[in-house]
């Protein structure tokens, strides 16, 4: 439904499409019959698409591509039209591979001018949305089709883009930008080699990526830091035999770097976030195992660097800061207690307010911590600092009203602006949970039942990105979210083929009709339709296109994911490895994913 509606199809053209477009098997294809029968795919996939649009008016909904379309009816009356199109003297649009044709049209209208609207009492042509001299448009569109990532889930297909390309280059109006000043050289000429293999490997109908080179920027270039340069080798591989041997060897390295350059910024991308849960808590298990056994060669304990392991994925699934204040809160409810004492300090430290240092040592003696005698050896500065921080929570304790400690706190933390507007909404929401007993007791009984349930939702902050991108943390974040960021070192593990580029799977459940996807083939079909192909493609060859673009697609991720590294790409094939990571126990031996071992012998070559 979401292909058809976003390029601009109704229920009734998706079965135009069905009954006007000639089935055919191709050419190569031979006498193969259709895996899974000769289904009516586009007819199924046309009413459900009139039940949706149906439930959507019964109960006063729209969707996404509703409000597109909605703008586009607008736009297309005249006087509306001219209106807007005389406040907006030119649309600029970044991401542009990964528009889908609604959205492209609705750039062109707002961006155009017709011959009848510029005269209007001659011309008698109607407006269309074509690339011909009828329309002139302010419209510049920036994009990269090699970082289209979107396809396999969205009808944004890199096609689109390239098509546009082509015509801009056919009328003289193409620019391309072919250097870069992100990577040190040698990872701009990895992600080159392993451009320039996959197509030559792959060749698909489509090839995976546009051909090009990308080059270092000149030496006078304006950029600070433009390619720096590279740490260590810039391009490390690695094959250990675990999952879990991959994250010692990450802890490791990223602790050597960090305490060398603690502002720099980490990063661990994964191509799903139960890989970033479970690096997450091992990385947390190796600082706990740290701390109990210091004679432990495999632990690093990251915490008593100072270095926060900030895991995106399940930071999106609930906010940080009840979790942050509590701690906060019990030690002002109870400061006398060590354990309190404890977390409030681990808190600071992580916040990076007071400076890193050993917990256990202050919090043994909380009393003498807080407020030394005359007698006590004197406090070292760093010591006194944390015992200032505390102290002054104490004071503002007792001087401000319990409904006020939140905010406070909220500041004393130095939250951003979207934290303290989340902290402002957790105040607002414990507030109407504690309307017949306002104290402090009740206030900490509230933030705990929130803390458990793990339901409180952040405020959405217009600026998360600088959170995922700080010195001094480790960020885990897929390959997805990680489009458009970048960090001085990237890690990236679990490189095996299953996963990258896999295939497109189909449950034992849904097997019933083979091993194909109908909503796969569905799309495919649409896709035939809206690019302008003169017949549908049979079942069997829906499901191979299919299937192509699920690969291309992955070599295009894992393509964007090494191209965010500036000084060090770190990537790692597991020997043993699960096949799905709801069981990461399960190991067995995994291929790797094919481009390592070519970048293990593009490395080997360029070494000599």
């Amino acid at each position: 439904i979401h292909e058809a509606k976003s390029s601009g199809l109704t229920p009734n053209d998706v079965m135009d499409l069905h009954q006007t477009m000639e089935r055919r098997v191709d050419d190569h294809d031979g006498d193969t019959p259709d895996e899974g029968g000769d289904y009516d795919v586009l007819a199924i996939a046309a009413g459900l698409y009139e039940s949706y649009q149906q439930l959507l008016k019964q109960r006063g909904l729209i969707d996404y591509d509703d409000m597109i379309l909605a703008a586009l009816r607008v736009l297309k009356d005249d006087t509306t039209r001219q209106l807007w199109q005389s406040q907006v003297f030119g649309v600029f649009e970044d991401e542009a591979q990964d528009s889908s044709p609604l959205q492209t049209q609705l750039l062109e209208l707002l961006a155009g001018k017709s011959i009848a609207d510029q005269h209007p009492a001659t011309s008698s042509k109607p407006f269309q949305l074509t690339p011909d001299s009828s329309i002139s448009m302010n419209l510049v569109r920036v994009g990269d089709p090699n970082q289209a990532i979107n396809s396999t889930f969205t009808p944004a297909d890199p096609l689109f883009f390239r098509t546009f390309c082509h015509t801009c280059r056919q009328q003289g109006r193409l620019a391309e930008m072919t250097q870069a000043g992100r990577s040190t050289p040698i990872i701009i000429d990895a992600a080159n080699a392993m451009l320039m293999w996959v197509n030559d490997r792959y060749r698909f109908r489509e090839s995976p990526f546009r051909p090009q080179i990308i080059q270092p920027v000149g030496p006078d270039d304006p950029q600070p830091e433009a390619n720096p340069a590279p740490e260590g080798r810039g391009l490390e591989l690695h094959t250990p035999e675990t999952p879990d041997e991959s994250i010692q060897l990450i802890a490791r390295r990223a602790a050597q770097i960090l305490r060398q350059h603690p502002n720099r910024s980490v990063a661990i991308l994964v191509r799903e976030n139960k890989q970033g849960t479970y690096i997450a808590s091992h990385l947390q298990q190796l600082s706990d195992s740290t701390s109990t056994d210091k004679s432990t060669d495999n632990a690093i304990d990251l915490n008593a660097l100072g270095i926060e392991i900030y895991d995106v994925g399940q930071r999106d699934r609930r906010s940080h800061i009840p979790a942050e204040l509590l701690p906060m809160l019990q030690f002002l409810n109870r400061p006398h207690s060590p354990d309190n004492l404890k977390a409030a300090l681990k808190v600071l430290m992580q916040r990076k307010l007071i400076p890193t240092q050993d917990l256990n040592e202050l919090a043994a003696y909380p009393e003498q911590f807080l407020y030394p005698g005359p007698l006590d050896p004197p406090q070292v500065s760093f010591v006194g600092e944390a015992r200032r921080y505390c102290a002054n929570l104490l004071k503002a304790r007792t001087e401000l009203p319990h409904y006020q400690l939140i905010p406070f706190l909220a500041l004393t933390l130095r939250y951003d602006p979207s934290e303290l507007a989340t902290a402002d909404k957790l105040a607002d929401a414990i507030a109407r949970r504690t309307t017949t007993e306002q104290s402090l007791t009740s206030i900490l009984i509230a933030l705990s039942e929130i803390v458990r349930s793990e339901q409180f939702e952040p405020v959405d902050p217009d600026d998360e990105d600088t959170r995922y991108t700080r010195g001094g943390q480790i960020t885990i974040i897929t390959m997805h979210k990680a489009k458009g960021l970048d960090w001085d070192y990237v890690f990236i593990p679990f490189l095996q083929e299953h996963s990258i580029p896999g295939r497109v799977w189909v449950p034992p459940q849904r097997q019933f009709l083979g091993d194909i996807s109908l909503a796969a083939i569905g799309r495919s079909h649409i896709r035939a339709g809206v690019h302008g192909q003169p017949a549908l493609p049979s079942v069997t060859k829906a499901w191979e296109q299919a299937q192509q673009l699920k690969v291309a697609e992955e070599f295009r991720l894992l393509y964007v994911a090494m191209t965010r590294a500036k000084r060090l790409l770190w990537m790692a094939a597991e020997k043993r490895s699960p096949f799905t990571w709801n069981k990461p126990e399960q190991l067995d031996e995994r291929p790797p994913c094919p481009v390592f071992p070519m970048l293990e012998r593009w490395l080997t070559e360029r070494s000599k």
